[in-house]
């Protein structure tokens, strides 16, 4: 028999933690009706993610401040990790734990979401996002994966990837992120 490729491998593992995902579906529904409430009620999000997941924040925020699909208006999105100058500043001043949270605490506002991603849930200064968001009245949505580490139940609702591959839980990120801009534009008025 022959063995499998890494390709071969990598789609089947990939396969099973998509499959997995049915299981957080009532969790993707709260977290859609979250955003849409935010965005048609004049407020922001806010999104961040360590490494990574930092891409991830960038493009979901991209997603909702250009559009997704369809051309409609943008909405205010702001990636947290976009600005190498103010992070560096803040790590620099502060503490790298404090990047994301100093811009929640500047930037953030009750009404406003912060969506947090973080694979292994062990990321401080996504903890401390979360935390400033809670502090000031925010609502927030964290994508995790393997356990949710430190970081599970911190959030207002998590969005768990199921397994220990960073690469598979990333992928899954990527699928939900992707589903959760379909469920919100669709109902996002045009103009």
């Amino acid at each position: 028999m022959k063995s499998r490729t890494p390709l071969q491998r990598a789609i089947e593992e990939s396969s099973a933690t998509l499959r997995a995902l049915t299981e957080i579906e009532a969790s993707l529904d709260k977290a859609a009706a979250l955003v849409l409430r935010c965005l048609t009620s004049g407020h922001k999000l806010l999104v961040c993610g360590n490494g990574g997941s930092a891409s991830d924040a960038t493009h979901l925020a991209t997603e909702f401040a250009c559009r997704f699909m369809e051309d409609r208006r943008p909405y205010p999105a702001i990636s947290l990790t976009a600005n190498g100058e103010l992070m560096t500043a803040i790590g620099n001043d502060y503490h790298f734990d404090e990047v994301f949270a100093r811009q929640v605490w500047g930037l953030g506002r009750q009404g406003d979401v912060l969506i947090a991603l973080t694979t292994s849930g062990k990321s401080r200064n996504v903890l401390r996002a979360l935390e400033e968001a809670g502090r000031i009245g925010m609502e927030s949505i964290c994508f995790l994966g393997r356990d949710g580490g430190f970081t599970q139940g911190v959030a207002t609702l998590d969005l768990m990837a199921p397994g220990s591959n960073t690469a598979r839980i990333q992928e899954a990120h990527k699928l939900l992120y992707h589903v959760l801009c379909e469920m919100v534009d669709a109902q996002l008025p045009r103009k």
